[in-house]
Order: structure tokens, then C-alpha cells, then sequence
């Protein structure tokens, strides 16, 4: 019996594909971008999907709006479209845990429009892939979540559980007027089932329960800037920012070595990443140097060893070359908890997402960082998962219709659990 309940709802999903495409188009179409990037936020796009929630009967929907002069609307919204369990309707398993699925309705601007081959914001559907900003970043799990929970009411089905889509703002920047807002209104419960479909591989077999410590550190390097010919005038900041930088590398490759299997790639990283530009013309020696580090640092270090190291150097290189050197963290994510491998909702998404793709997935760790760590760091287990080629961010963002449509039939299945 449950098996073709299931079977039906699956069916249903797959008769709704073209739809889906059109109702991700029309969001990629909005562009709902923070104001301190040049755009308006995110309250035309939320009224789209609320309007499209209340057209397809959805009845309970929650708002946690927060105020925003910042915007045309004067509000950054988030929202919750409910599906209503048998413990709201039948006052059955009153301590049965809610099944939240998290996505974001904000979006990064496009970039160079140069190097996109449409306008970012058309959502050009081609070769089995809908383009746009948007698209995979977050457009593609908030639609297969809202057409799963629609085929489920479609086929009146009740959950054994409470679902809720929340949607939030503001995760772009900060998450400040987004989930954070939430968590400080006292939405979350401890024991909620929580999935963040905002990271995935191609394959769909990584179910992330895990992510490293984040720090990027501006190191600014000063010493005298001089004519080129007469370096004795001066004191190169470049030349020791150099010094620094291949010294702290190795320094750090050796001493925070440890590898970790759970993630995909198992080892910390120290990678110099952005360089300021300190002077227009060659024959200059520079005074001031500015160059970045993006540290992805397993668990198991703290980021305040990573720092103390490479304060440790920087005091070095100073004494051998009279400059001064500053270390600034810019950004800095201390890695949380992981959520046990066998937390209820990774096992539950294992199972899911084998019945539907049967290709054994797995619990692992990542390098980047999502909303997973801040509900973490809070003590609520959380899982991420979706199937995506990484485009996010990118120029030619896309989504796969196909990656939409059987996720999709992942989160349906995961809403009929146990019915």
C-alpha cells in the first residue's frame, strides 16, 4: 500500500517536469539581490512563490519578515509553507519531530555580464539545463521541494510528520536577516529534521555532514616605497610580502598535516588567493604590500594555532627584513560539531535519495560552508545534499531539469516517510 502511494506521488512528479521548469524560470527571472550589491532584495520573488503556494492549496503559511529601510519594500522576507502532518490533523505522535528543508530565495549579482553567453537574469532553458543567476543557487532545491510537497497534497496524503519549506532571506551576506533571524524568533525545535539542499556533487551521493574551519586573513606588509634604481633608499614591502608568503605555505602544509577520509578533499588547506595591487608603474619599489589567504582547516585544528603560526612567521620575516607586517581575519568560521552519520534525517536522506537513485550514497565532509554550520554551532543536527554540477556563483549558472525533477522525488520521499 505505501509502496503505490509513493509510486503515485513519484508519477505525479514526473507529469510535472515542464511545470517546474516554467515556475524556476519565472524566479530566475526576478533578481533578488541584497541592496549592498546594487539590488532590491528578495520581496518580489517570495510574493511570486507565496502566491503560487496559496494557488496550489497550500493553506498555512508563516511569515518572519524582518524590517529592512534598505529596500524598496522596507522588509527582507522569510517564509514557511507548511504541510500539515497527522500530528496536526489527527493530534497523533505529539512529539513527533518536524522535517525542515532550508533554501535560500536571495542570489549573488551576475558578475561580468561579459562572459555570460544570455542575459543572466532570462532563464534560457537548453540542452536539458534551465541558465540563469539563480538557477542552481538556490532555485533548483526550492522548486523540487515545493513540487514535492505539492504532489503530496495532491494525492491527499498526510505526512506522518509536520514539513515545512522554509525559505529565508539574506543568506548571501550574512544570514543576519535570515536564518539567524529565525532561530533568535524561537522557530527551531532540537529535535527537527533539517536539510539544507544548498551543496551537492553531480553523482548525488554526497550527503554532507561536516564542514571545515573558515578564515581569510589579510596580511598587509610595509616597509618604504623608493625609485627602483637606488632599492638602498628603501625597503621593498613586496619582496618580504613574498618572504611571508612562501614561508607561512610551507609552514603550514607541514605542521597541519593530518588527513581526514570523511571529507573530499581530506586534507587543511592555506591557499594565497587575492593580491592588491600596490603600485601603477615598474620602476617603483613599493612601500605597502597587500595580499590574502583562504584557510580551510580540518576540525581538528583550531584557527587560533593557524593564526598563532602565522603570527610566529611574520615576526621572522620582520626581524630579517625591517618591515611590518599585520595579519587581519577578515573572515573566520570556527568549524562545529558534525552531525552523526547516523543522526535520523542522514539516515532517513541515505534512504531516500538510494530508492531513487540507487547509488549507495555516502555522509561526508566539505571544505566550503553553508546554513548547516550555524544551525550546528546551535546544536541542531542538520544534513546537506542535492544533486548540482557546481555552478553556483559562476557565470552560465544552470540548473539540470533532470538533477530538479528526481530530487524532487527524493524530498516526496522523504515527506511520506513512514506513511
Amino acid at each position: 500500500m505505501i509502496k503505490r502511494i509513493l509510486n503515485r506521488i513519484l508519477n505525479n512528479i514526473d507529469l510535472s517536469k515542464d511545470e517546474q521548469v516554467r515556475f524556476l524560470g519565472e524566479i530566475i527571472k526576478i533578481p533578488a539581490v541584497a541592496p549592498s550589491s546594487g539590488g532590491c532584495g528578495e520581496w518580489d520573488k517570495v510574493e511570486l512563490i507565496v502566491e503560487w503556494a496559496r494557488t496550489h492549496g497550500f493553506s498555512d503559511i508563516e511569515r518572519f519578515d524582518v524590517e529592512d529601510l534598505g529596500v524598496p519594500s522596507g522588509s527582507r522576507p522569510n517564509v514557511v509553507v507548511w504541510l500539515k502532518g497527522k500530528r496536526n490533523a489527527e493530534r497523533i505522535h505529539e512529539d513527533m519531530p518536524r522535517l525542515l528543508v532550508i533554501t535560500h530565495t536571495d542570489v549573488v549579482p551576475p558578475g561580468d555580464l561579459k562572459a555570460w553567453d544570455s542575459d543572466p537574469y532570462s532563464a534560457v532553458v537548453s540542452d536539458g539545463r534551465i541558465f540563469g543567476r539563480g538557477a542552481e543557487d538556490n532555485g533548483q532545491s526550492l522548486t523540487a521541494a515545493l513540487f514535492a510537497a505539492r504532489a503530496v497534497l495532491d494525492n491527499e496524503i498526510l505526512p506522518v510528520r509536520d514539513v515545512g519549506l522554509v525559505m529565508v532571506a539574506y543568506e548571501e551576506i550574512g544570514n543576519e536577516k535570515g536564518i539567524l533571524h529565525l532561530m533568535n524568533e524561537g522557530f527551531f525545535k532540537k529535535n527537527d529534521l533539517i536539510l539544507v539542499p544548498d551543496h551537492g556533487e553531480p553523482d548525488g551521493r554526497l550527503v554532507e555532514v561536516s564542514e571545515k574551519s573558515l578564515a581569510w586573513i589579510k596580511v598587509t606588509t610595509k616597509g618604504k616605497q623608493c625609485h627602483s634604481s637606488r632599492p638602498d633608499r628603501g625597503n621593498n614591502a613586496h619582496r618580504a610580502a613574498m618572504k611571508f608568503g612562501t614561508m607561512v605555505d610551507e609552514a603550514l602544509h607541514n605542521r597541519f598535516d593530518h588527513r581526514d577520509g570523511l571529507f573530499d578533499f581530506p586534507l587543511s588547506s592555506f591557499e594565497p588567493t587575492k593580491k592588491v595591487a600596490n603600485i601603477q608603474n615598474v620602476n617603483t619599489i613599493p612601500g605597502e604590500d597587500i595580499l590574502y589567504f583562504d584557510c580551510r582547516v580540518l576540525p581538528r585544528y583550531r584557527l587560533n594555532d593557524i593564526i598563532t603560526e602565522m603570527r610566529r612567521i611574520a615576526d621572522t620575516v620582520e626581524k630579517v627584513t625591517g618591515t611590518s607586517i599585520s595579519l587581519d581575519p577578515v573572515l573566520r568560521d570556527e568549524a562545529t560539531e558534525p552531525t552523526p552519520a547516523d543522526a535520523p534525517i542522514v539516515k532517513m536522506l541515505l534512504s531516500a535519495i538510494d530508492s531513487v537513485y540507487n547509488s549507495n550514497p555516502y555522509p561526508g565532509g566539505i571544505g566550503g560552508s553553508t546554513a548547516a554550520a550555524i544551525l550546528r554551532r546551535a546544536g541542531y543536527n542538520a544534513a546537506v545534499w542535492e544533486t548540482v554540477d557546481n555552478t553556483a556563483h559562476s557565470p552560465n549558472e544552470y540548473a539540470v531539469i533532470d538533477n530538479m525533477v528526481n530530487d524532487c522525488k527524493v524530498f516526496a520521499t522523504l515527506f511520506t516517510d513512514g506513511v
